[in-house]
């Protein structure tokens, strides 16, 4: 067991949805939790990143860092073993290994693919049985998170009927709220709460960083990203077209929110603003392009324990790099420039 420091500096997480690709923000949380200079002040997560950030708090409440680490990991194994009986997108024996090429050629996922632009998750899932909550239901004690959630955790979902987002606070933490973040239209059947029904929150705020602006006393908003901003070149097959329109419209929501932000702040810096009464946030992105760009986009379905590990391996490596890059801006500034890297 690590020490933790003397002092630590309080930060806020953003953390974006992408499915199993959110095996990378796990990595990044359990490098972050490891280091122990940064204590957690706010969450604020979509779809996968809810998953990872309702973890993340019960771990905590369970047992500080350490304990986090360990749940998380615990998490994962179990969406692994999960998959390994209910996912009928998992990987066949010989592709098994290959992190990059996806399931794209296979003849099961072009059928899959095909077959989910027929029918829908009300026709083929009548029963509307979704393996994630049983897996939450035994990884996360949502009513102890309910009376004493160790931190701000705000969890985003789509309104279907309204198009409007809604944030589920910690007061307001369930498994049904969870679930509704991570609710990708096609694949599962919109989740009811008290009336009304929602989708995937990725389509609306992925993440939202309002809350951690108007609930947490820090500054610092650390953005976990999923979906690459920058994909180099044209897409020409219909799944590359797919897939970068998904990562296009996942991370548009963001981008508005930091045109605000950037807008803000400059009128606090040119003194238009009161800098007491509105605060300058300061960004930070902890994100691989690269990484997220070489895989299929079939990768997101697959929860094979091999590619979880490469993928929390990876996120581990970029928020290392990270900490000896910008560790020292944080309570300081931005480490990265808002303008040249969204507007």
């Amino acid at each position: 067991m690590q020490p933790e420091p003397a002092e630590q500096k309080p930060v806020a997480l953003a953390l974006q949805g992408g499915g199993m690709h959110g095996a990378f923000t796990w990595g990044v949380l359990d490098r972050l939790l490891e280091d122990g200079r940064l204590a957690v002040e706010g969450v604020s997560a979509t779809s996968a990143g809810a998953m990872n950030g309702a973890v993340l708090a019960y771990g905590l409440l369970q047992g500080g860092s350490d304990g986090a680490r360990e749940a998380l990991h615990e998490f994962w194994l179990a969406i692994a073993r999960s998959a390994l009986r209910y996912n009928p997108l998992r990987w066949f024996p010989w592709l098994k290994g290959s992190h990059t090429l996806g399931l794209n050629h296979s003849p099961l996922y072009a059928m899959a693919d095909i077959a989910l632009r027929i029918l829908s998750p009300y026709q083929f899932n009548p029963n509307n049985l979704n393996p994630l909550r049983e897996v939450l239901g035994t990884q996360v004690d949502f009513a102890a998170l309910r009376e004493h959630c160790p931190i701000q955790l705000y969890v985003c979902a789509t309104n279907i009927e309204t198009g409007r987002i809604r944030i589920f606070p910690p007061e307001e933490l369930s498994i049904d709220a969870v679930l509704a973040s991570a609710c990708v239209p096609t694949l599962f059947q919109a989740v009811s709460i008290d009336g009304q029904y929602y989708w995937d929150g990725g389509f609306v705020g992925n993440p939202a960083i309002f809350p951690l602006i108007y609930h947490c006393h820090t500054r610092d908003v650390v953005i976990v990203h999923i979906n690459p901003i920058v994909r180099r070149g044209v897409p020409t097959t219909a799944a590359e077209i797919l897939n970068r329109v998904n990562e296009v419209s996942f991370n548009s929501s963001l981008m508005r929110e930091m045109r605000a932000i950037a807008f803000v702040t400059s009128l606090i810096r040119q003194g238009k603003l009161d800098g007491k009464e509105m605060k300058e946030v300061w960004i930070h992105s902890i994100r691989s392009d690269e990484t997220m760009a070489a895989l299929g986009v079939s990768t997101k379905y697959n929860a094979d324990w091999g590619f979880l590990c490469y993928l929390r391996d990876q996120g581990r490596e970029e928020a290392g790099r990270w900490l000896e890059q910008h560790y020292d801006s944080v309570g300081q500034r931005s480490s990265i420039d808002i303008s040249g890297e969204f507007l």
